[in-house]
């Protein structure tokens, strides 16, 4: 029997999205067949250096598979990342 799917979102935080941006790029690529939709915002709109960043994902896959996505976005310097996952 498959495992149970779970919707959920991750919440990311980078603190400097010019530094971090290649790198979260390519885990999300990797595991965009758990990406449903993407919001990126721009907290601050005038920034140019060291520019926060806020990215909100909604998800679908097992606990297991989100949980890994949220572990491997969070070990990322100057990254900071929560899940929530909504039992169907």
């Amino acid at each position: 029997m498959p495992a149970k799917k779970h919707l959920g979102t991750i919440t990311i935080l980078l603190k400097d999205r010019h530094q971090q941006s290649g790198q979260l790029q390519d885990i999300l690529s990797q595991n965009s067949h758990l990406i449903m939709a993407r919001l990126g915002v721009n907290p601050t709109r005038t920034c140019l250096k060291n520019c926060t960043g806020l990215i909100v994902l909604t998800v679908e896959g097992t606990s297991k598979e989100i949980s890994d996505l949220t572990k491997k976005l969070d070990k990322l310097y100057a990254v900071v990342a929560k899940q929530i996952i909504i039992d169907k």
